[in-house]
């Protein structure tokens, strides 16, 4: 009678298997919303949050049930768009510190400007993935967002056939005019002398976008957003992309998660596992209570255990249905582990 019976290489399986969901609370966002608590008093205000992001709900903030999507911030190299902390620090302020940190995320230090196609605006916008939204990362190719009415945002991934630059971020992806992760047109610079529209980091949930794209006039390929670079006064930049936003009425974004599967193949040979280990089936001195057992055994499978090799139970498989077992029959288990 067999009790244990070690696996060999040919009996386990691993496999992956991926998952998409919808980042968002709907397929499309569609409406948009910010709390009240971060509205900033543009003539007195210098750290407050709503100078640094403003959180993006799909429902209003004060509802029931609704949640947070996403952030929009505003950086700017110079610390232009927002009063300085202090009147004796002119240019330390919320966007120089939005865009400091988010360079030092993506380059690793704070002396390398971001550029997009070889084009270096002065500011940056940024949308920040809410982390509960999304598993391990944002699908590629799945990224459709309308600013204003008449542009259409994608990620290039499709164009690009995957191939990614690997930052501190993550990998990288160009944000362009097109849709479901296909490029408009031949050029990576659609806004003429003003690069690629952004920046895409799937992995970290954000998307970087350049100002100067989104600043232009919806002739050349813009939004006429009309970002302000105002020296030590706030000028609300991200309430501008907020209204674009909501103007376009369109975000869509996937997200994505790898399952990964191992399979255990637990066989019952004919010879094996048909007596019971039940108590029952033996008195005291060992011998079988029942005499049918001694030359027609049968047993019933109900539940397998996976044990380690100090024979500690890892995990538990129990059958829908007992499965009967004798020297005339095997059983072939499969058992499926998800992580």
């Amino acid at each position: 009678m067999a009790t244990f019976t070690r696996f060999s290489t040919d009996d386990v399986v691993i496999t992956t298997e991926k998952v998409f969901t919808n980042t968002f609370s709907s397929n499309a966002l569609t409406a948009v919303y910010t709390a009240s608590t971060q509205n900033v008093d543009i003539n007195n205000d210098r750290t407050a949050s709503g100078l640094f992001y403003k959180d993006v709900y799909d429902a209003a903030a004060a509802s029931a049930g609704s949640e947070i999507q996403y952030a929009i911030s505003y950086g700017n190299k110079a610390g232009s768009g927002s009063k300085s902390f202090t009147d004796a620090d002119v240019g330390i302020s919320a966007t120089k510190t939005i865009y400091s940190q988010y360079r030092s995320l993506v380059y690793g230090d704070e002396t390398r400007n971001f550029t997009f196609n070889g084009h270096e605006p002065r500011g940056i916008y940024v949308l920040n993935i809410e982390r509960a939204r999304y598993k391990q990362a944002l699908r590629l190719g799945s990224l459709n967002l309308k600013i204003g009415n008449t542009l259409h945002l994608t990620d290039d991934s499709a164009t690009s056939s995957g191939s990614a630059v690997l930052t501190n971020l993550g990998r990288q992806y160009n944000i362009v005019s097109g849709s479901s992760g296909v490029r408009l047109g031949d050029n990576l610079t659609q806004v003429t002398d003003s690069g690629s529209y952004g920046l895409f980091y799937p992995d970290a949930g954000v998307i970087i976008l350049n100002e100067d794209t989104l600043d232009a006039t919806t002739a050349d390929g813009g939004a006429l957003l009309a970002t302000a670079e105002s020296s030590n006064a706030n000028d609300e930049n991200i309430t501008k992309l907020y209204n674009a936003i909501g103007t376009g009425a369109s975000f869509e974004l996937d997200t994505q998660e790898d399952i990964s599967s191992q399979f255990y193949f637990v066989r019952a040979k004919n010879k094996d596992f048909n007596y019971s280990t039940n108590a029952s089936y033996i008195d005291a001195n060992g011998n079988l209570n029942f005499t049918s057992m001694i030359d027609n055994p049968v047993s019933y499978i109900t539940t397998v255990g996976l044990y380690n090799d100090a024979n500690e139970l890892l995990a538990v498989a129990k059958m829908s249905q007992p499965i009967t077992k004798d020297f005339t029959k095997e059983a072939l288990i499969k058992v499926k582990l998800d992580y």
